[in-house]
């Protein structure tokens, strides 16, 4: 059995395994043919795992629509070993992920922002970058949530359904969803990222009742905003994707669409991720939903040539 069909019945049986590492996922946004997995395993059991985008030979990066990757590791039992003990055991086993590594001529990943300790890789000549998501937390609490929420959101929150008489709707067609998606990079006069992916990821998640679009539409059936949202039951929600009509922005019509699937999702999970951003205006409003601002790293070596960029774009044309 080869690594990557031992990695999927991982994938298939670990309910700690993040979304953006499961095996369904990777196929959906890589390509079945463009990702591998390196693994640690002992007595037939996996005890770590590190996925790996491959758009093109000896080059691994971030697929589209995924916010982080980077090492996973089984659940420990904190009682066996103290902390110093699992650090070095954890550490060793980057050390091994790095060796293996080392036939790639360009590396760059986001880790998870539970991965706080990077040394193995910065020890063989790695760098990293320092992002930020904001993760709310308690979702099933909206009294509380609405308080934390900063008095712009609110306001916008509460112009939305007042004034404009937004009306929230799950589960609004694919079309429509593209439409305001690609409209709100127009507005920026760039071309929307992955647009066959991301209806190949939204008919995925749909299938598999762990993603749906919401929308906000006014009374004459105008579609102002709209979010693609997408869980993980016992772990995390995450939004991935949206976007406002920019004729309609001032409806406030964004935040409600948020502040609806927020509490939708909370049937599912407690914990909401926002994926971050580095933009001003989008750490902005996503700040102001009143989560907790957390770090997490991106890890790169190496640079990816122009030939393996084109490589790379025509890959990803061909297979979508």
């Amino acid at each position: 059995m080869t690594n990557k069909e031992k990695y999927r019945l991982l994938s298939e049986n670990e309910p700690c395994l993040p979304i953006f590492s499961r095996n369904w996922w990777l196929d959906t946004v890589c390509g079945a043919a463009n990702w591998d997995v390196l693994l640690v395993e002992k007595n037939e059991r996996i005890l770590a795992a590190m996925p790996l985008y491959t758009p093109c030979p000896h080059v691994v990066s971030m697929p589209p629509f995924t916010q982080t990757m980077g090492p996973w590791f089984a659940p420990e039992d904190e009682g066996e070993a103290g902390y110093a003990a699992r650090l070095e055991r954890r550490q060793a086993i980057c050390k091994g992920f790095v060796r293996e590594l080392e036939r790639y001529r360009a590396f760059l990943q986001n880790f998870n922002y539970r991965i706080t300790d990077w040394l193995p890789f910065y020890w063989r000549g790695y760098t990293q970058t320092t992002r930020y998501t904001y993760l709310l937390d308690g979702i099933g609490e909206p009294d509380i949530l609405w308080r934390g929420m900063s008095l712009n959101i609110r306001r916008n929150i509460t112009k939305a359904k007042g004034k404009y008489r937004i009306t929230v709707k799950r589960g609004i067609p694919v079309d429509e969803f593209m439409r305001v998606y690609a409209l709100t990079f127009s507005r920026q006069r760039k071309q929307p990222p992955g647009r066959d992916v991301l209806k190949r990821l939204i008919a995925v998640c749909r299938d598999r009742g762990q993603g749906d679009l919401w929308g906000g539409y006014d009374g004459e059936g105008r579609l102002h905003a709209a979010a693609f949202i997408v869980w993980q039951a016992g772990g995390s929600a995450y939004y991935i994707a949206g976007g406002a009509d920019p004729a309609l922005r001032g409806s406030g019509a964004h935040a409600l669409v948020l502040w609806e699937g927020i509490q939708a999702v909370s049937a599912f999970t407690s914990l909401f991720d926002f994926e971050g951003s580095m933009i001003p205006g989008v750490e902005r409003f996503f700040r102001g939903f009143g989560g907790k601002q957390t770090p997490f790293f991106t890890i790169s070596k190496g640079k990816i040539s122009l030939f393996d960029r084109a490589r790379s774009k025509l890959g990803r044309l061909l297979h979508h």
